[in-house]
């Protein structure tokens, strides 16, 4: 691959594999405070009410939903703008190059979630058929990172544009089936900020004040209405500019004679500003805020959300029960199943074709692997199972799902990949 999808998707893959150390040890430390002495400074701390006020109007809050609905907007932002760009020139730009993975993807959807309704469909629990859905991109990218040059990059690639299908339809299925009651006055006032956007977008504005004032107005209007905050952040992230002022950072600098003339600090003002126009918004935005996701908010979500108190009544109670049951089930057969056997179909078809250097056991690996259901699978749970006695059992249903997908897809990855780069493809 070009040095230019290269070097950015290297420092993508190396934030994620360092977020995911980060997040285990967030998920590591809610579960050590939730089960310690000071269990009732835990859930003290996160149901502590905050609020906004402009004017008479005036937002309250705990701080567990902040960050599910504030925070965690702007991680769903970051993967709206991953999406647009792998649409507008990454895996998912061109029809066959993205069909594998897309394919794969909705197999690694469709049939966890099929799995989880065999225990639980009728009853008042089916609700979260939408849970092990999910895949956890840090943690799935965590896990390849540990086995270095073994993974041929194209099946890291796939594990990545994999994970980016994944949440579009986590996002969908969000939209879809857990908003609440709809105000559509307010819901028009955050399609009209979107519209707005799209016209700033026609108008060639790239004032990154407008876009970020806009985004607060849509998250507001988005909030008030009943659907969950977090679309607009992917509807936000999905409309911002992907298309830079100038195509070539070096168009307008000066050559020859007059580059000699020019002095040195203008020169370097005006290759600065020429690099600038030359990165699209959603670049500069995906790069500055993918950090902050990687490292502060998917962690911060993880010790807010992972405190699980396991005592032996949850533990009793999960043993038995079918949310759990379904939850593990799904994560830890039904994705591998899931994906690899979507995929198989779709390259039997001629459909897709599989990555470079991949065997059907590289596949079924990494579909192992993207059993890691963590953050959006808590988020799903919270929003399937908001205040009832099936939540902490979804949640260590998740956290043992996840762990038992993450083991599982590491042993296979250690079996199916015998050496550094391994590229022995199969038809």
């Amino acid at each position: 691959m070009p040095r230019l999808v290269v070097r950015p998707l290297k420092e993508f893959l190396d934030t994620e594999a360092s977020g995911g150390i980060l997040l285990l040890l967030a998920v590591i430390a809610a579960l050590a405070w939730a089960n310690s002495p000071w269990q009732a400074g835990y859930e003290r701390l996160w149901s502590t009410e905050a609020s906004v006020s402009i004017g008479t109007f005036e937002l309250h809050h705990d701080l567990r939903h902040w960050i599910n609905d504030g925070l965690m907007t702007i991680f769903f932002f970051v993967v709206g703008l991953e999406v647009k760009s792998e649409m507008t020139g990454g895996e998912l730009a061109g029809r066959r190059r993205a069909a594998f993975p897309v394919i794969g993807a909705i197999g690694g959807m469709v049939v966890p979630g099929l799995v989880y309704l065999i225990f639980n469909a009728g009853g008042n629990t089916a609700g979260g058929w939408a849970v092990p859905m999910a895949t956890d991109i840090a943690f799935a990218i965590g896990v390849l990172a540990l086995f270095g040059s073994r993974i041929p990059s194209s099946l890291r690639v796939f594990m990545l544009t994999l994970a980016i299908a994944d949440d579009i339809g986590a996002i969908v299925v969000i939209a879809a089936f857990y908003a609440g009651s709809i105000d559509v006055a307010l819901l028009g006032i955050a399609g009209g900020g979107l519209l707005l956007t799209v016209a700033l977008k026609r108008l060639r504005v790239w004032w990154l004040p407008a876009y970020v004032a806009i985004g607060i107005v849509v998250w507001f209007a988005t909030l008030l209405s009943g659907v969950h905050a977090t679309i607009a952040g992917v509807a936000l992230g999905l409309l911002t500019p992907a298309a830079p002022l100038k195509f070539e950072a070096a168009d307008d600098l000066p050559t020859g004679q007059e580059a000699v003339d020019v002095p040195p600090a203008t020169a370097a003002r005006n290759a600065r500003l020429s690099v600038h126009e030359s990165t699209s918004v959603a670049q500069r935005l995906e790069h500055e805020l993918h950090p902050w996701t990687s490292f502060a908010i998917v962690p911060l979500f993880a010790l807010a959300n992972a405190g699980v108190v396991l005592d032996r009544a949850l533990i009793g109670a999960a043993a038995s029960s079918s949310v759990t049951t379904g939850i593990v089930a799904g994560l830890v057969l039904g994705k591998p199943v899931g994906i690899a056997g979507f995929a198989w179909i779709a390259h039997r078809l001629g459909w897709a074709a599989l990555p470079e250097g991949a065997r059907w056991g590289h596949v079924v690996a990494v579909g192992a692997v993207a059993g890691i259901g963590f953050t959006v699978s808590l988020f799903i749970a919270g929003l399937a199972f908001s205040g009832s006695a099936p939540s902490e059992e979804a949640k260590l249903g998740i956290l043992a799902g996840s762990l038992l997908a993450a083991i599982a897809g590491a042993l296979l990855i250690h079996v199916e990949f015998d050496g550094p780069g391994d590229d022995r493809g199969e038809d």
